[in-house]
């Protein structure tokens, strides 16, 4: 999961901004963010949960969020706003829906610019070992040394955004041919250097683990991690200059490209492994420098030349990732503040147009996750778990909307959206039920944080002053957030594994169902939505005007 963005966004004579990407810049923009550093680690966290296996894993969840996808589609066609990943469930359910939905994604932006400084980090062992420390269990964590580190880039990006530069964090096509190019050159060199097809079926067979690890490889591993991003081109939807063919097509067609690239990075890395690599078994892959997978598995089949090229990569795209994701996560804390949910004091604007409350918000709270996830892998879960929920809500909204507003123009159609709503909001819930329970709790604290600081800020500013919250049409988010983490708490997944087999998975389908059909029947009246819809689209108009033509991203 990373970020790039493949055409300039140029600002009218109006401060509005103009529909200048063209439909390369919108893949670019998804597939740059596909292309993260997920492939760096995912190939290898994925082989010591699944095995080889984990090829099954890779396809399973490029399914799955490319169902996701699809739901995104129709909406980001429908509703070519900027931020619109978080609008949708305002439009749908009102504003208490709408900022839940907020707050989580500033949850997973403010941890993906962290999650970035880990895997920068965590690359750079092989100049400065004192950064890192691999436990017996082969688990790489930062050491104290390691934390200052992380802390003073996570201050370095919310400097450099402050200055209001951000454009710098913004890649352009040739940077997206780069971070395109040097996975394919990886698995390729790879491929032709070094290839044992016997990997693919020794130490336990081709699913050593089972169908367990294989579910479990989808979170843990990485693995939808390393998918996430895909909605970078709704979030431009805004200045897309056709969003109704444009937007399908970027979003669709990243995924596509993502699975191929990912299953044959999986391919290269499985068959890469020299079998002494494997004495230990799967779940203890053990090969010089661990900490960068690809880089390590490249020096140990002699290609030096290209260790080298993806130890330098792994540090350099991450930064510009990092550096993103600060002015992103930022840029979500100021809609909250301009929206009335939380302090106006996160609106305020500097002489540069940046929101430098904001920026030094998500400086602090970026710094405070590496204390409970320090390493690359034990974040990955809370990522993947954020997004996910923010993009659970889509289904959802996306079926309340088919019925609030069904004349509305819908340039791109979900086909059989009855059936694959549902569909796709399960299988959000399976991603959660996946990841452990003790990533899972830790999340819903985060969570619970946010809702806390609305309510008080709500209740300590005048009454005239307070934000309509339309809790009736946001019911249903209480008990599918209950609901789901009794599951994990119980289930097969880091839970206490007091769920059978098989029938957890009944159990969640079962309650998905459930929540989705409470989620249609309290939504806002159609009146009530078109309203929120045109007030989100005027609010949206401002916020670029007065962020200097910056995208929106709430």
């Amino acid at each position: 999961m990373a970020s790039g963005h493949g055409a300039r966004r140029r600002v009218g004579t109006d401060g509005a901004l103009r529909r200048d990407i063209n439909l390369l810049g919108l893949l670019f923009a998804s597939l740059g963010s596909i292309i993260g550093s997920g492939w760096l680690f995912g190939a290898l966290y994925a082989s010591e949960v699944a095995g080889p296996a984990a090829l099954v894993s890779w396809v399973i969840g490029g399914v799955a969020v490319l169902l996701l996808a699809l739901v995104h589609a129709e909406l980001g066609s429908m509703f070519p706003v900027a931020g619109g990943s978080a609008r949708f469930p305002h439009y749908a359910f009102g504003g208490l829906a709408g900022y839940m939905v907020g707050w989580i994604a500033w949850l997973g932006g403010v941890t993906t610019a962290a999650i970035e400084v880990e895997a920068a980090l965590q690359y750079s062992t092989h100049w400065a070992s004192w950064l890192t420390h691999t436990s017996a269990s082969g688990t790489t964590y930062l050491t104290w040394p390691g934390y200052a580190v992380a802390v003073g880039l996570m201050l370095l990006f919310s400097i450099i955004n402050v200055m209001g530069v951000r454009r710098l964090a913004q890649s352009n096509n040739v940077i997206m041919v780069w971070k395109v190019a040097i996975p394919v050159l990886t698995l390729a060199a790879l491929m032709i250097i070094e290839f044992h097809g016997s990997n693919f079926s020794t130490h336990g067979g081709f699913a050593p683990f089972g169908a367990y690890g294989v579910l479990s490889a989808i979170s843990t591993g990485g693995i939808i991690f390393a998918y996430l991003g895909f909605e970078q081109a709704i979030q431009f939807g805004g200045e897309s200059a056709n969003p109704g063919r444009d937007i399908p097509f970027a979003v669709i067609g990243a995924m596509l490209i993502g699975v191929v690239l990912y299953v044959l990075l999986q391919v290269a890395f499985l068959a890469a492994l020299h079998p002494s690599n494997l004495s230990h078994g799967w779940s203890n892959i053990t090969f010089a420098a661990s900490a960068g997978p690809f880089a390590g598995l490249a020096t140990l089949v002699g290609a030096g030349w290209l260790a080298a090229l993806l130890y330098t990569d792994a540090v350099i795209s991450p930064f510009g990732t990092g550096l993103l994701y600060t002015g992103t996560s930022a840029r979500l804390s100021y809609a909250l503040g301009r929206q009335g949910f939380l302090p106006g004091a996160l609106g305020w604007l500097s002489s540069r147009g940046v929101p430098w409350m904001s920026i030094i918000l998500a400086w602090v709270a970026g710094c405070v996750f590496f204390l409970p996830f320090p390493g690359w892998q034990s974040l990955v879960g809370f990522v993947t778990s954020a997004t996910v929920l923010m993009y659970a809500s889509a289904p959802l909204s996306l079926a309340a909307l088919r019925r609030q507003d069904p004349d509305r123009e819908r340039p791109f159609r979900l086909p059989a959206a009855d059936l694959l709503a549902p569909l796709a909001f399960m299988v959000a819930n399976y991603i959660v039920y996946f990841t452990p329970w003790g990533t899972v709790w830790k999340l819903y604290l985060g969570i619970a944080v946010g809702l806390v600081a609305a309510l008080l800020w709500q209740a300590a500013i005048p009454a005239a002053e307070r934000v309509a919250l339309d809790v009736r049409s946001a019911s249903w988010i209480a008990p599918w957030l209950a609901g789901m983490g009794v599951i994990s708490y119980l289930g097969r997944f880091g839970g206490h594994g007091q769920l059978p087999r098989w029938w957890d998975l009944v159990i969640v389908a079962v309650f998905s169902v459930a929540v989705y059909g409470l989620a249609l029947a309290v939504r806002l009246a159609p009146e009530d939505a078109r309203h929120h819809q045109r007030a989100g689209e005027a609010e949206t108009s401002r916020e670029r005007s007065e962020l200097g033509g910056l995208s929106a991203t709430a």
